[in-house]
């Protein structure tokens, strides 16, 4: 599977959710082909119990015990072939369906990084995790038809050939039987679809409701606003309980139709093969087969009606899928190449940031540094790197080569090495000298097997200083041409700050690195140093030269309140 970075500039187009579904069955067409091979001899093979052990109750009237020791271990010898194969047939179909929710999962990612800051415009965080997740799976389900599925057409033929030799009858019942529950099923899976697809659009939208709830909950809180908004929660998640029972009853009608027309069937055709037993017109051995192939016809049948249902919501979820990937940037341009080198600058404050250079950002208010970042750093529009807007270059290699690194980045859970190293192998003397340059070694030393030792979701098992040093050593594994760090040593003390000045400027030496700071021992380190209050760069120079003559900045960095030298309330903090 290709990975989201590398899926970017493959993001296809569909027509619909039947050509997505191709194309999930193209790209693993090989395994789908292992999985209808083994769905295929699996089922058919089925049959052959029946059909042995109707020979041997018609040979073994007269025979001696040898013939029955022979056609019992022939029985067991077909039933242990039957388990072999369908141990591989599950675990081929496995696949097949994980390749295709995970490739459907790699492809929504991918389509998130081209859309980029466009994709807050277009759709909710919490639909695109609804798609990521509920509809992701039911995609790779559906599946499943082209393995048991095809193997239960195939089954359904065999077993109507062989009843063709028993009794023409018979056949014509068995024949019959697929149409029949057609037209019983049929009707009842336009409403699923139709009910189906409203549960989603519901789904969706409250999965939104809460991340946006999640998101700003310590506002809500600060507000007095959080039952308001849990009183509305509460209300949609009923309504959506309500579309939940209308979307079980058609489903529980379709199961129960599945169950027991299935049972119906196979006592129609055992009913009239006993007939004609009775009249003499088949054999006692064939009877015997006929019970057996009846019940082996509740396998494909039932893979039939469980196939239908799959494919029904698998239209319903590909057709979120679709019209996600449908979605276009909105801006028009194509997506620019990212340049080799250059200088960034940020047309807001109009601050410039030299090539290969250690530069350090000082403002009043986080909130700033966060912006002015996020615009260095393409995640929102304003700025420029070698003349070319940061925001319309391709996303995917952009990534590869210039990293925000802020201190609300995601620690997933792993060994420390895998959390350092990222999506890369673990290289314990790469990981080893990025926790040095983060002034994390005590941190692998005090833990119980170093850098095999566990960290849990978010780095919950740490301290936040400890997360803090985490996440910048994973940034300097990457190696990136351009690092842009949010004040990366906010947490920690200021001893061990010293050292991770001292090493990160080492370690990105000629290479492009901008730091969000107040810290003295940081702003002493910086080749240049810029001083921006709201949107507007006051000023710019060496940290000594803006103490000298930026009282403004003295204040700031000697931990005093700084004002806005612009502002008609000049006597006031900013």
């Amino acid at each position: 599977m290709t990975s989201p970075a590398d899926a970017e500039h493959r993001v296809p187009t569909f027509r619909g959710p039947w050509s997505y579904l191709g194309w999930l069955v193209l790209q693993q067409r090989r395994r789908v082909a292992l999985g209808a091979f083994l769905g295929t001899v699996w089922m058919v093979g089925l049959v052959f119990p029946p059909y042995l052990l109707s020979r041997a109750v018609d040979d073994l009237a007269d025979a001696d015990r040898g013939a029955v020791v022979a056609w019992s271990a022939i029985l067991v010898g077909s039933g242990a072939v039957l388990a072999w194969l369908g141990i591989w047939r599950h675990r081929t179909m496995t696949k097949v369906r994980m390749d295709a929710a995970f490739r459907t999962v790699s492809t929504l990612a991918a389509q998130s990084i081209r859309l980029g800051a466009a994709q807050q415009r277009r759709g909710r965080a919490g639909e695109v995790v609804a798609i990521g997740t509920v509809d992701a799976w039911t995609l790779g389900r559906s599946l499943t038809v082209t393995g048991p599925g095809v193997g239960a057409a195939v089954a359904y033929v065999v077993i109507a050939v062989l009843l063709f030799q028993i009794s023409t009858l018979l056949a014509v019942v068995v024949l019959c039987g697929v149409p029949v529950l057609a037209l019983i099923l049929g009707p009842a899976l336009g409403p699923l679809q139709a009910v189906g697809a409203q549960y989603r659009a519901q789904q969706g939208a409250l999965t939104g409701r809460i991340v946006d709830i999640i998101g700003g909950l310590t506002v809500l809180n600060g507000l007095g606003g959080k039952e308001v908004y849990a009183d509305r929660f509460r209300q949609a998640s009923q309504e959506l309980q309500r579309q939940g029972y209308q979307v079980g009853r058609v489903t529980s009608l379709i199961q129960a139709t599945a169950l027991g027309v299935p049972t119906l069937f196979v006592a129609v055709v055992v009913w009239l093969a006993a007939r004609l037993t009775v009249e003499g017109e088949i054999s006692i051995g064939e009877l015997v087969a006929v019970f057996g192939y009846a019940a082996v016809l509740v396998v494909p049948v039932s893979s039939f009606i469980e196939g239908a249902v799959d494919l029904s919501r698998a239209l319903v979820a590909g057709r979120r899928v679709t019209d996600f990937l449908s979605l276009q940037r909105g801006d028009g341009v194509r997506a620019r190449a990212v340049p080799a080198d250059g200088d960034l600058i940020d047309s807001v404050t109009g601050l410039e940031v030299a090539a290969g250079a250690f530069t350090v950002i000082a403002t009043s208010r986080q909130a700033d540094a966060v912006a002015l970042v996020d615009r260095l750093g393409g995640l929102r529009p304003g700025a420029t790197w070698n003349g070319e807007p940061v925001a319309e270059m391709d996303p995917g290699e952009l990534r590869r080569q210039l990293l925000v690194a802020d201190n609300d980045a995601a620690l997933f859970a792993g060994t420390v090495g895998e959390v350092v190293a990222g999506r890369d192998d673990v290289d314990e003397d790469v990981v080893s000298h990025a926790l040095h340059v983060a002034a994390a070694d005590d941190l692998v030393r005090a833990l119980p097997d170093g850098l095999a030792s566990r960290i849990d979701s978010h780095g919950s098992n740490l301290s936040g200083g400890q997360r803090q040093r985490l996440r910048l050593a994973r940034a300097v594994v990457s190696t990136p041409k351009v690092l842009l760090a949010v004040d990366p040593t906010s947490a920690v003390d200021a001893a061990t700050e010293a050292n991770v000045v001292e090493r990160l400027v080492r370690a990105r030496q000629g290479r492009t690195t901008v730091v969000t700071s107040t810290s003295i021992l940081m702003l002493a380190e910086a080749d240049h140093v810029h001083f921006v209050v709201g949107d507007r760069l006051v000023a710019s120079g060496t940290h000594a030269g803006l103490i000298r003559d930026e009282p403004a900045y003295a204040a700031l960095v000697l931990r005093g309140e700084t004002t806005d030298p612009g502002s008609p309330d000049e006597g006031e903090a900013s």
